[in-house]
This record gives C-alpha cells, structure tokens and sequence, in this order.
C-alpha cells in the first residue's frame, strides 16, 4: 500500500473524563467511516492537562481507557495512536501514548521522553517533573504499510530524536500534543516543518482543542506536513477531525530528488543513539 489515509483528532478535554472517552470513540468510528487506517488522539484527551490533575486521572495500563481504545480500534479494524494519558505505574506517573492494531492488540507504548519544563518569564511556566517522571525509550512501530515514530509535544522540539527515527526506517512521525497559547503560534509549526524537512518524512501533529476557559489554553491547529515541508491538513482552533492522504510513492520522488540520506557526511558527524545504534 503506497497511499492511506489518516485521520487526526483535535479534541476538546474537560473534567468529565468518562464523556472525553465517549466523545474520542465517537469521534474514532466517523474517521474509520471515512476510510482512515491510522487515527490518532491528542495529548492529555482524557483529563485536564495539569500537575494537580495527573494523579487523579491516572490509571494502569492496561487499564479502563485502554480497553475503550482497544475496542474501538478492534471495531473499526484501525490502528489507533490514543493520544496521551496520565499514567500510573507504582508511585510514578508517566505522560503516555499507546498504539492499537485492527485486532485492539496493544502494539507499542511510549512514555514521553522530554518533559516540558519551561519558564518564559511573564507569559508561561510549566514543570511536567513536578509530577510526571520521563520515559526511557524511543518508540515505534510497523503497521505494514508504514513504519511509525512516536513522540509526545515536546519530544518534537528534539531533532535527534526525530533524526533517529527517520534512520530507523520512519515514513511518519506523529505527536500528539498541547502546545500553548505562547509556543504555539511561535514554534508549533516551525517544529513540525523542521522535523520533516530535515528528515524527508511526513509529520502529523495532533493538538487538543482551544479552550479559553482552561487552566491550560491549548493552540490547536492539528496538522499533517508532507515531506517537502507542505501543510497539507490542518485544523483551526476547536474540535474537528481533519483527514489526509500520506503518499509513500511522493516520499520517495522528494528523497530522489534532493538525496540528503546519501550525502551525509558520517566520516565528519553521526546522530547515534544511547545503545550506539
């Protein structure tokens, strides 16, 4: 399969962590419904994006989330990207996206890796490690017809990350996130362009809604760049699924085209990573 489709779900949160479920598998069977084979959630889709609400919304995984997402993927014979939920292994909290098969087989995890510790004084200040402790691995996954890297928000601003999952074998990379109202209309899609310029991949980029009300104010504007840095798709500011078509045979034609996999010069630099892979 040289073309699929994919379906991006920008989805407001709320406090009502059952009815954020409800809303994302209805949401999941209108995309299935429209063709998709991959669909992917934002971050945080299940609770409030916050220090003093991960712990309360957290849950194992497996868990009651993860057998919703698992049932949704299997009945609409999708794989399913679940966005991110707090999650809870012993005393420590992860922020955690898993990755279903059309069976709502569990097929990859990735706990995020860069927590988002910033301070831009007089604007935001926010410190993931507060509360959230770091994943440890890179993560991707096959789904047969494309070979998948996984990041969460601010795993994107790492462009060894990215550069790794490209080398790998990656045609697509996705992150779901939640930039803000400060580093979104700055960098969210400067980042995502970047990202697949720099490494001749596709980039899907899946935010949660804006909500003005929010403690956390959400930029929006979910989006799929091609790998000549073109914004095919993309969302505006509330919720809304937005669809696309990932052309592998075009990813080839740019590569062909200016080859800078083959023009590195790795007798002078090397991205290498922590297990010298």
């Amino acid at each position: 399969m040289s073309k699929f489709r994919i379906a991006l779900i920008q989805l407001k949160n709320t406090s009502d962590k059952a009815a954020n479920i409800l809303r994302a598998v209805n949401y999941i069977r209108e995309a299935a419904a429209n063709g998709c084979k991959l669909i992917s959630l934002p971050e945080s889709f299940s609770s409030p994006y916050g220090n003093k609400y991960f712990r309360d919304y957290s849950e194992p995984i497996p868990g009651n989330t993860t057998e919703q997402l698992a049932k949704a993927a299997r009945d609409n014979s999708i794989f399913l990207i679940g966005g991110s939920i707090p999650e809870r292994c012993g005393e420590k909290l992860y922020n955690t996206s898993v990755v279903f098969n059309p069976n709502g087989d569990i097929i990859a995890k990735h706990r995020k890796v860069h927590l988002f510790d910033i301070d831009v004084p007089g604007k935001i200040t926010f410190k993931e490690s507060e509360s959230l402790s770091p994943g440890e691995k890179l993560t991707t996954f096959d789904t047969g017809f494309c070979k998948v890297g996984l990041g969460i928000c601010y795993d994107m601003r790492f462009a060894e990350m990215a550069q790794l999952y490209a080398r790998s074998g990656c045609q697509l990379l996705v992150y779901p996130g939640a930039f803000n109202m400060t580093t979104g209309p700055a960098h969210w899609h400067l980042l995502q362009r970047a990202r697949a310029v720099d490494n001749q991949v596709y980039v899907a980029t899946v935010s949660l809604a804006r909500d003005t009300s929010a403690e956390y104010v959400a930029f929006g504007h979910s989006a799929l760049v091609t790998p000549w840095g073109n914004i095919i798709a993309e969302a505006q500011e509330d919720e809304e699924v937005i669809y696309a078509d990932i052309d592998l045979d075009y990813l080839q034609e740019v590569r062909r085209n200016i080859p800078i996999t083959v023009q590195r010069r790795e007798d002078l630099y090397r991205v290498v990573a922590a297990d010298g892979k």
